[in-house]
């Protein structure tokens, strides 16, 4: 005898995977973009000197 199909679990449970890949790769992308900020010295402050 099969088994009753529960869509709502089924599509809550396909909705959760999903949201979890997307932070993984959000996640991923934002520690890429930190070290390549980091390499490239994009958010380091410029140096302002005042000698007048």
């Amino acid at each position: 005898m099969p088994r009753k199909p529960n869509y709502k679990f089924e599509r809550m449970e396909r909705d959760r995977q999903k949201a979890a890949k997307k932070a993984a790769r959000r996640e991923a992308k934002e520690q890429k973009a930190e070290v390549s900020k980091d390499e490239t010295g994009e958010d380091m402050p410029e140096q302002i000197s005042d000698e007048s």
